[in-house]
């Protein structure tokens, strides 16, 4: 293949949707890795070829540009396949997260209006059990080599359907994501990305690292969670490797391992990862040097386990902020910046800082009236960028709420110094992130009220040495009632997500109320974050 050929041929796809880049890959890195799951390693001529065939066979089944494909597995190849066929041909991705209950995927898939359904092995029996009431659901596509009774193979699409180029007609105001997160009352709301607003992230993320080809990130985020996805995109727009880790749940030896024997040179962590690096005894046998960047993002970083880490692997540190619909990326603190260890306390301050605004994103932090504060003073973050979506998936009324003039209003309270370091110290709403995981109180309350002896129930996050933040209960009893602490954590783990159940309960005589009746939070919150400049 001539130079001039490549030329020519790079100039198939608008530049404005994703096609481009997954075509663009193909031609001019044929052979080099684009990503790796255990032993099995797809170029990015091969991916290209198996988007393409998966295309044909998803039009093959009736499915058409604008339909949604949920996806609901964990982090495996065929994963990105499900991906790429919609941003190559213009379907929409609907991700699910696995770790939650029967309940609340059904709910999900229903809100998501999706008509095809990818299945991971290990939630074949949940999809048998959804089955009954998920009728808009006409396509199910198992991953993996199991085998499902009246559910169709990704392996037999692939081996079955041609690879040539499909007729694409995405274009860059077309939907492309759904990324869910829970509403102020806890019911879920899918945050809807264009092509054009979701690769303006893309394109930002690898300036923002200096990423090129060549680089290998190892994906241990889940592939549900925007930050994941976004992020394992990002190295792939620049022709870099992802090694994507399988496991359900996360192994710190394992991927230690991984970084040493693939000589990765990002990856993308929470602080729980680097709690658990770090306690390894003998975490200082892993040959780490090929490693430029770890980045953290989805929760806070404790300063004191920052320090550790770089006093173990050095100043490759660096920060994001954002939530699903904010972009994601909101700011960034770089590796330069995270380099102020042996500074004085006033410099090294800003490692408890989120950072500056990420490029071509702009903050505003204002008051109740939408006027900026000044610095020092707290208000909430606003966030405008090209990257920002500008509606919740079929909730017209609750879009109008978040995204005003084109600015989203995230519920983070925080300020910003006088060198334009933002701090965030709460929350305006009541979401608490444990473990990089978003949960909101009013949906584990209501389960809290489900149980014959709880009176009343009181939900917020406390702080965590390993989760940074957990979910926490201060529950009234009924009068003439026991329970324990124990029974009324199984008891929530039995109906919700096993992550959103609370981690600690605390019986109180009773909750300090407005006179109006609203439960005081924060009261009940204070005495765990005292002393704390963060308070989420």
């Amino acid at each position: 293949m001539t130079k001039r050929f490549i030329l020519k041929e790079l100039s198939r796809y608008d530049t404005g949707i994703y096609a481009d880049i997954i075509y663009r890959n193909a031609l001019l890195y044929p052979d080099e890795m684009a990503m790796k799951c255990g032993e099995e390693v797809i170029t990015f001529e091969q991916f290209n070829k198996r988007i393409n065939a998966f295309i044909h066979a998803l039009q093959s089944m009736g499915v058409k540009k604008g339909d949604v494909l949920g996806i609901l597995s964990w982090n495996c190849l065929e994963y990105a396949d499900a991906y790429g066929a919609a941003m190559k041909f213009g379907f929409i991705s609907s991700p699910f997260n696995p770790r939650l209950q029967d309940n609340e995927l059904e709910y999900l898939i229903n809100y998501s209006g999706c008509n095809t359904l990818f299945v991971g092995p290990e939630l074949a029996e949940t999809v048998n059990r959804l089955r009954p009431h998920i009728e808009g659901v006409k396509n199910i596509i198992s991953f993996g080599n199991g085998e499902i009774p009246g559910v169709v193979r990704h392996r037999t699409l692939l081996e079955t359907f041609p690879t040539d180029e499909p007729d694409v007609e995405a274009k860059e105001d077309d939907p492309v994501f759904i990324f869910y997160t829970s509403g102020t009352t806890g019911v879920p709301r899918g945050a809807v990305y264009t092509f054009k607003q979701a690769i303006d992230d893309t394109r930002r993320f690898p300036l923002a690292l200096c990423l090129e080809q060549g680089d290998k990130h190892v994906q241990i985020m889940p592939l549900f969670h925007i930050g994941g996805t976004k992020n394992f995109w990002g190295y792939f727009y620049v022709g870099a490797s992802n090694i994507i880790m399988p496991q359900i749940s996360f192994d710190a030896r394992a991927t230690l391992k991984t970084i040493q024997d693939e000589k990765a040179t990002d990856i993308h962590i929470v602080p729980t990862h680097l709690a658990a690096f770090l306690a390894l005894p003998d975490v200082d046998e892993f040959d780490l040097s090929s490693l430029k960047r770890m980045f953290y993002a989805a929760s806070p970083m404790p300063v004191e386990l920052l320090k550790r880490g770089m006093e173990k692997w050095g100043p490759i540190f660096m920060q994001f902020y954002g939530s699903s619909e904010s972009g994601p990326n909101v700011t960034m603190l770089s590796k330069k910046q995270h380099d102020v260890v042996n500074k004085s306390p006033d410099i090294q301050r800003i490692l408890a800082s989120c950072g500056h605004p990420h490029i071509g994103v702009h903050v505003r932090i204002v008051n109740e009236n939408d006027e900026d504060v000044e610095p020092n003073v707290v208000g909430e973050i606003i966030v405008k960028s090209k990257a920002v979506p500008t509606e919740w998936w079929q909730k017209p009324e609750e879009s109008k709420e978040t995204f005003i003039d084109g600015w989203v209003h995230t519920g983070d309270m925080g300020y910003y110094d006088e060198r334009g370091y933002i701090y965030i110290v709460d929350r305006k709403k009541d979401m608490i992130i444990s473990g990089g995981e978003n949960i909101f109180p009013r949906e584990v309350e209501e389960v809290l009220y489900q149980h014959p002896a709880v009176h009343e129930a009181a939900v917020f996050g406390i702080p965590d040495d390993y989760w940074v933040e957990k979910v926490h209960a201060a529950i009234v009893l009924k009068e003439g009632v026991s329970a324990t602490a124990h029974e009324i954590i199984e008891f929530c783990k039995a109906k919700i997500a096993r992550y959103k159940a609370p981690k600690s309960v605390e019986f109180v005589n009773v909750l300090p109320k407005t006179p109006s009746g609203k439960i005081l939070k924060r009261e009940l919150r204070d005495k765990y974050w005292k002393g704390r400049e963060r308070k989420i």
